[in-house]
């Protein structure tokens, strides 16, 4: 099945309608007014395979650049003490300082390397992938096809399935497009964690788009809850958008309501994710409760290969 003819599903707050169909039919369910915001964050072959001292392997997954060479990371199925150290391909060392941000997985660490990081990466990491993706996929499976700014530990996912020929439809339709930036980190935080602080960049001409799509009259669209977070931390305190850069460590919850978005397109969440929490915000509990069900029935499927759905 290709991106493009993936199972989709749209369906409206007002009156709990749901409508199955492929994914190439976007363009019939937007109007010439709507506005989709786009995450332009690139994913980087985040996968590295360290070494314990004792010639233990372990896998190791870095999450977010925090600065130089201060890393989140998290080594997968083990357990980590502040000072060990993990030898890294090609000379490279990780040394563990302390848990990041309350984190039971999550550590600040020192990426001694021996190139810079990005550059390190696409020599030695791969794609973080997990059990569920049953063989490997090159890095280029991982990216959408507007991504542009290398950041993300994780896919963007809601937007892996539009294709050149969706976003020419798209545009032909007189949909516009304005993006953003999220670096994402690790999703393995869908096990009741909460989100921790993660980069953005909203610019003015992303908020004068979105601004001008309300003036017509149109809605604006978010692909993604990477986009949600990004657009909700860029309010200012009477609810305003304006460009902004930094650490997010905005929460959203069905309590916070949500400024500027009018609709989602997204993927299908574990039930005690923090990404769930941002569709309640949109369109309340009960709502979910039925398309989740109806999406349970499809047999539709999870996680960054899985299919979407637009709640509108």
């Amino acid at each position: 099945m290709t991106a493009s003819t993936s199972s989709f599903r749209r369906n409206y707050r007002a009156d709990d309608r749901i409508i199955h169909t492929r994914f190439d039919e976007l363009p019939a369910f937007l109007s010439s007014n709507d506005l989709l915001v786009v995450n332009v964050s690139a994913t980087l072959p985040a996968a590295l395979a360290a070494t314990r001292p004792d010639g233990s392997e372990v896998a190791l997954h870095l999450s977010t650049q925090l600065d130089g060479q201060i890393w989140v990371v998290e080594a997968r199925k083990t357990v980590m003490t502040a000072g060990e150290r993990l030898a890294l391909p090609d000379g490279g060392i990780a040394t563990f300082l302390e848990p990041y941000s309350g984190s039971w997985r999550l550590w600040r660490a020192r990426l001694d390397l021996p190139q810079p990081a990005f550059a390190y990466l696409q020599r030695w990491g791969k794609p973080i992938a997990y059990p569920y993706v049953r063989q490997e996929w090159p890095l280029e499976m991982y990216q959408t096809v507007y991504a542009s700014r290398p950041g993300s530990a994780e896919m963007p996912s809601a937007g892996r399935a539009f294709s050149l020929d969706v976003l020419r439809a798209l545009r032909r339709k007189g949909v516009s497009m304005a993006p953003l930036v999220l670096h994402a980190g690790v999703s393995s935080l869908e096990k009741d964690e909460p989100p921790y602080p993660e980069w953005y960049e909203v610019s003015q001409e992303t908020v004068d788009a979105i601004n001008g799509t309300r003036d017509r009259g149109g809605r604006v669209i978010a692909v993604g809850t990477t986009a949600v977070r990004a657009l909700e931390s860029s309010a200012d305190v009477n609810c305003e958008l304006i460009a902004s850069q930094g650490w997010t460590e905005l929460v959203i919850t069905p309590e916070r309501r949500l400024c500027f978005v009018d609709g989602l397109l997204t993927g299908f969440h574990e039930p005690k994710a923090s990404h769930l929490a941002i569709l309640e915000a949109l369109a309340g509990r009960a709502h979910l409760r039925k398309t989740y069900a109806a999406a349970l029935e499809a047999g539709y499927l999870w996680h960054e290969f899985g299919d979407l759905h637009l709640i509108l």
